[in-house]
């Protein structure tokens, strides 16, 4: 059956000036770096994207490493915006990245000329398109001048490649240098992907997210979720399944006790709000306005429609930041981005 996304879509969602740009995004956001891979039925995915377009969600994220394998994720996306999007890409904001593991040799991962535009022309070509709408240098690359990383970007916006750039889990003080290079080559950068949740707070730390405001650059936080352990799910410890089991991306000795013990009085703080613990999640990194997008992860539509939720409730009071704060204490987490990038 041909799909026909719901009609009210757009009053389902809210959406946010990224930074000074003209770009508009949904305060909420699909990323595809789970569950996207070889591992997944491909009708899942269909049903997780059409749900989130059918909530308003029009932004898209992809990198050339999701899988599993590495670029199946791009390939699934392909299809499905064959299948189902293809009369809607002008509504779509579909993102990749270059700057992980990707090929063997030399030239499949970091920042340089070589790989950076190597990688979307193959993300391109992966998806059946043209453009995306923006490409981020993935990481900063230690051993790779950052002019060299940055007029790569810049190339591949004027080359048509691209609409807008980015960077993912650069530091405050590489942000700024990457911002004004970009600023001088006359390819601004529109937006940052960093880390951000209640357990992995390296952007207050860093400052990070007033050098974005300073800079008029937009944001989108990933793991706004802790990889599932701002949920439910493991309020009574480890199901079997779950991330923790698989030894994706989330460490089960994260898992600690007194963490659990944590979760479970946020989440009777959620509670008290009318919101699920995700939801909860959710609204407390879009909070004042200082980060432009929450960017999700699902397994299963119903995930996508809970997380929606959060923008019904974006408010929290003096009281209740304070008593998240009590309980939502940096853990150290390594979420993939907390290595030499976010330090350097």
């Amino acid at each position: 059956m041909r799909y026909v996304p719901a009609e009210d879509r757009y009053q389902r969602m809210i959406y946010r000036r990224c930074g000074k740009s003209g770009l508009q995004l949904p305060a909420v956001a699909l990323g595809l770096w789970h569950n996207f891979g070889h591992d997944t039925p491909h009708a899942t995915k269909r049903a997780i994207c059409r749900a989130a377009f059918d909530h308003g969600i029009t932004h898209f994220d992809l990198a050339n490493n999701y899988g599993p394998p590495p670029g199946a994720a791009e390939t699934a996306f392909g299809e499905i915006l064959s299948t189902d999007f293809s009369s809607y890409r002008d509504e779509l904001i579909i993102s990749s990245k270059a700057g992980y593991d990707m090929w063997p040799g030399p030239y499949g991962e970091w920042g340089s000329r070589k790989y950076l535009i190597a990688s979307c022309d193959q993300s391109l070509k992966r998806m059946g398109l043209d453009y995306v709408d923006i490409f981020y240098s993935h990481r900063f690359d230690p051993d790779t001048p950052l002019e060299e990383t940055m007029g790569a970007l810049d190339h591949i916006v004027r080359s048509g490649r691209a609409l807008y750039v980015g960077i993912s889990s650069y530091n405050s003080d590489r942000t700024r240098q990457a911002a004004t290079i970009l600023k001088d080559l006359g390819t601004p950068c529109v937006i940052h992907q960093p880390s951000y949740n209640m357990l992995n707070r390296w952007v207050e730390h860093d400052g990070l997210r007033e050098t974005l405001a300073d800079l008029g650059i937009g944001s989108i936080a990933f793991t706004p979720l802790a990889q599932g352990m701002l949920t439910r799910k493991y309020l009574g410890g480890i199901p079997d399944g779950s991330r923790a089991v698989q030894g994706k991306s989330l460490d089960p000795n994260a898992l600690t006790p007194a963490v659990i013990d944590n979760i479970r009085a946020l989440n009777a703080i959620a509670e008290r709000r009318g919101q699920t613990l995700a939801q909860m999640a959710i609204a407390w990194v879009l909070r004042e306005g200082g980060i432009t997008t929450a960017l999700i992860g699902a397994s299963k539509p119903e995930q996508v429609t809970d997380c929606c939720g959060a923008i019904n409730n974006l408010s929290f009071t003096t009281e209740e930041l304070a008593e998240i704060d009590s309980h939502a204490q940096d853990e150290a987490i390594n979420l993939w981005a907390r290595s030499s990038e976010t330090a350097g």
